[in-house]
């Protein structure tokens, strides 16, 4: 692709890296057939080609339009295009870019304005998302039946007695897993405590910062990111790795690397958190812990979250630790598309979400299986509502 974009972008090392990844854009549309939204709508501008053109025309002409925003924001940033992209095309960077642009340029009404301002103000926060969802528990009864779906059950976290092991791992908490699927961690704590290895958690870990990195507000990621690489840098200095048991955390944290590399206080140290970071799933096939079933499941029909098999590239190495613990995988049709959940799209973008995770269900159920797994809480609670078995993190599965 041919670009033209302005002196002062090619100036900055962000300019010339967005200049590279139009440039490795060849027009060949292979991108559009994997796109959830392009084959929900139909509509090029719903594809990665048509906002690839978008973003070109915004930076070059240094405008950014309600269409180019409206377009942005349906793209649900599952990157399966960029697994299907004979190119190489960054296109999940390549939106962050767009996204920052438009965000700047192009002020939104004030009706999304608050609702965006509010979903980084509390989703991040445990304390507040605890709080607020509680009360919107209570008045369910009042609200848009979308958005009284999505208010979360907020349970206790579960304290697991292990022992005290000389191989550690620390363990990301997150934000949202923290308060609604705590039982997650304490299933890693319970597997890697028969390992015989311990996990640890970071004093002063926060949000990974991807909620905010993925609505625009680069700097107020940046910040979020700073905070939890001086706390995770920390608490891992004699730990074996950083273990992730949210896909859509971990897929960020392992980018921490390249979205700080401009940093000159931050960049070694960020460089080292992403080179140590693992799927809970890379570090027990790494290290071959013991797995079993637990409870009476047999089949397993298993959604692979898209930061997890686009985003990380990890695939297969759930399902062989499932295997391997007794369960039989039922067949799966078009697993490589987006469930809808992607963050905070479904309330942001909830009729296409929902959508989405009509088509994801059937595909699910179609073998009839005993249990669902997956293996990030937010495709876990999307699922979970409208699922006629019990949706799970993968983890609970194991003894």
């Amino acid at each position: 692709m041919q670009t033209q974009l302005p002196a002062a972008i090619l100036a900055t090392s962000s300019g010339r890296r967005t200049d590279e990844i139009l440039r490795a854009c060849v027009h060949c549309g292979f991108c559009n057939a994997t796109c959830p939204t392009y084959l929900l709508t139909g509509d090029e501008l719903d594809g990665p080609r048509g906002r690839i053109y978008l973003i070109k025309d915004m930076l070059e002409t240094q405008a950014a339009t309600p269409i180019a925003r409206e377009h942005l924001d349906r793209c649900l940033t599952c990157r399966a295009c960029e697994t299907t992209c004979p190119s190489g095309v960054a296109y999940g960077e390549l939106a962050e870019i767009g996204r920052n642009f438009v965000e700047a340029q192009a002020p939104r009404p004030f009706a999304e304005r608050f609702v965006r301002g509010a979903l980084v103000r509390v989703l991040p926060s445990p304390g507040r998302l605890a709080f607020f969802a509680r009360l919107g528990r209570l008045v369910r009864w009042a609200m848009p039946d979308y958005l009284a779906r999505a208010v979360p059950r907020i349970r206790s976290r579960r304290a697991v007695a292990v022992k005290n092991h000389p191989r550690r791992v620390v363990v990301l908490e997150g934000c949202v897993q923290r308060s609604t699927t705590p039982e997650v961690n304490a299933a890693l704590a319970r597997v890697l405590d028969a390992a015989n290895v311990k996990m640890v958690r970071a004093a002063g870990e926060m949000c990974c910062g991807s909620l905010e990195l993925h609505l625009g507000q680069e700097e107020r990621a940046h910040a979020t990111m700073r905070a939890n690489v001086d706390a995770l840098y920390e608490a891992a200095a004699d730990a074996e790795a950083i273990i992730s048991t949210a896909s859509g955390c971990g897929v960020t944290v392992k980018d921490y690397g390249r979205l700080l590399a401009d940093d000159p206080l931050y960049a070694d140290r960020a460089r080292s958190i992403s080179q140590r970071a693992l799927d809970a799933s890379e570090y027990l096939a790494r290290i071959e812990a013991p797995v079993r079933k637990s409870g009476d499941a047999a089949t397993v029909a298993w959604h692979s979250p898209c930061t997890l098999q686009h985003g990380q590239r990890v695939k297969g190495v759930v399902e062989g630790l499932l295997e391997r613990a007794g369960y039989r995988l039922v067949r799966v049709a078009n697993p490589h598309l987006c469930c809808g959940s992607a963050g905070t799209y479904s309330v942001l973008q909830h009729e296409l979400a929902d959508e989405l995770r009509v088509q994801k269900l059937a595909a699910l159920s179609a073998e009839q299986p005993d249990v669902i797994a997956t293996a990030n809480v937010g495709c876990q609670l999307h699922l979970r509502d409208g699922a006629a078995v019990p949706v799970r993190h993968w983890l609970e599965l194991l003894e």
